[in-house]
């Protein structure tokens, strides 16, 4: 549901508090529509995340042949075709603002024997995929596009037999290119390899491997062997998104008087770098009633409020947080003293490059506190802060983030707020909610 533009974010006046669910992981929610659809046999998957993003998969894998059907109970049944049972899509896959949809389906596509064409909005259309295109490349498959293949929109030619198996040296710790090569690896000769320069999120080596898939992990390296097919489980059980999760540990550890219980959060260690975090800079966080579904890991988490201090972070974290640093960043304007964040290069090519967005924007409620880097940012945490009208950049990481700084602080008025919908359409009935039952 989109609502009119335009969102003022009220202070909230007492502690957030009370007992929620986030939404499905947005990660878990591609992969399980997507590896279902290539696989033998029929999956429900619950907990979806029926937002924009994930529906873009749900409907490119549908366009591919594939069954996914929303069912009464809200779950998605998905009727797989198996490894090599796609179809030609007859019209131009779609992936909306989803880099994930694009760069994971660009992985199955490069093996196919049949044509097909992706296209994206105006955003995605920006954003370079030349680091997913160039090792497909070099394992056989004839992609062409705008600015040296580099760019939407994208056509990938048909390839008969396999792909050329390699071994290949990542210049950067990305899940969704780590994700596309070893999708790619299932239709290969041989055994493909895959050396990360940091270990990023696993969630495509865990998934695959429940679905049979003959993948070895060694450090940052993986292996994958090729595959005649893959069968799937007959549930998949989607964990809360810790990136859907951040908002509200950071707003309960903000916000005085919060006590909340986030239940069934995902807690793979690949994505927790913002507990890590959060708990240097001095959060009250316990993790209880940890347990495993579908290879993920998931926790209730309680947060309640606390004097936060500045850090400073970067390198091998960044991969395990990367979606979290614009929440972070929030946290460290609250925080007392300064927090350095670096080698976080990768967000200039985001939805909008967040560094600068979140420089800009964290300045407009508190001038002079956010010194933007080249790869990072420093931020000088304790300035008073002033309410402010705030740009998100139809992202919506930033809409957010900027609605706890406005509710932790002095308020903010948000220009285009609707585009929670990407990855949490009920964000600010949630953010209501809670204000509410803190006041009572």
């Amino acid at each position: 549901m989109y609502m009119a533009e335009g969102k003022e974010i009220r202070p909230a006046k007492r502690g957030l508090t009370g007992k929620i669910r986030v939404p499905g992981d947005k990660s878990v929610s591609h992969r399980s529509v997507m590896f279902s659809a290539i696989a033998k046999g029929k999956v429900h998957v619950q907990n979806f995340l029926e937002a924009a993003d994930c529906l873009s998969t749900a409907a490119c894998m549908r366009a591919l042949g594939a069954g996914v059907e929303r069912q009464a109970d809200a779950s998605f049944l998905v009727t797989g075709v198996g490894l090599h049972g796609l179809k030609e899509p007859q019209g131009i896959l779609d992936a909306g603002n989803s880099g994930t949809t694009l760069r994971l389906l660009l992985g199955i596509l490069a093996g196919q024997p049949f044509f097909s064409a992706l296209s994206g909005d105006a955003s995605l259309s920006r954003r370079p995929m030349g680091r997913v295109v160039e090792p497909l490349t070099r394992m056989g498959a004839a992609i062409r596009g705008r600015g040296s293949d580099r760019f939407l929109p994208l056509a990938v030619l048909p390839h008969e037999g396999s792909l050329r198996a390699m071994d290949y040296e990542s210049p950067v710790a990305s899940a969704q290119v780590k994700s596309a090569v070893l999708l790619a690896g299932l239709y290969a000769e041989r055994e493909t390899c895959l050396t990360e320069p940091a270990l990023s999120r696993d969630h495509t080596e865990r998934m695959l491997s429940a679905f049979g898939a003959r993948i070895e992990r060694e450090g940052t390296k993986v292996t994958i062997e090729p595959a005649d097919e893959l069968f799937a489980p007959e549930e998949i059980r989607v964990p809360g998104d810790i990136s859907s999760a951040a908002y509200w540990l950071v707003a309960a550890s903000l916000i005085e008087g919060s006590d909340i219980i986030l239940q069934d959060v995902g807690v793979n260690p690949t994505r927790t770098g913002i507990l890590d975090v959060l708990s240097d800079m001095g959060a009250n966080i316990t993790i209880d009633n940890e347990r495993e579904s579908g290879g993920e890991a998931l926790a209730d988490i309680r947060v309640r409020a606390a004097s936060l201090r500045g850090t400073s972070f970067g390198g091998e974290i960044i991969p395990r947080l990367i979606d979290e640093i614009p929440i972070l960043a929030v946290a460290a304007l609250f925080a007392d003293g300064d927090t350095v964040i670096s080698g976080a290069a990768e967000l200039r090519v985001k939805e909008t490059d967040r560094l600068a967005a979140v420089t800009t924007e964290l300045n407009r409620l508190a001038p002079g506190a956010v010194e933007a880097k080249e790869d990072g940012m420093v931020i000088h945490g304790g300035r008073t802060l002033s309410p402010a009208s705030c740009r998100t950049y139809d992202d919506h990481r930033m809409a957010m983030s900027l609605a706890v700084a406005g509710a932790a602080g002095v308020g903010v008025t948000l220009d285009a707020p609707s585009c929670v919908n990407i990855s949490y359409p009920s964000f600010y009935q949630t953010l209501d909610g809670l204000v509410q039952q803190g006041e009572r």
